[in-house]
């Protein structure tokens, strides 16, 4: 049973199935550019930022003497 599918990269109605080598995609050029995106850190996962994105590496009581950049 084949399924039809809409390629992520381009939209166009595909075959989703072992006939289809580049399945999910409809095509080698539309693989190569959703790869590409990757690669190039185009996609990423949203996260919200923790606790360790603003950290100094200092302790408490060592960060009083941090200068702060205004």
């Amino acid at each position: 049973m084949t399924k039809t599918i809409n390629c992520p990269q381009c939209g166009k109605p595909t075959l989703y199935s072992p006939e289809n080598s580049y399945r999910p995609f409809c095509s080698k050029r539309c693989r190569l550019i959703d790869l590409g995106e990757w690669a190039s850190e185009g996609y990423q996962i949203p996260l919200e930022p923790s606790m360790d994105d603003y950290s100094t590496g200092l302790e408490a009581e060592e960060q009083v003497f941090t200068p702060k950049l205004h």
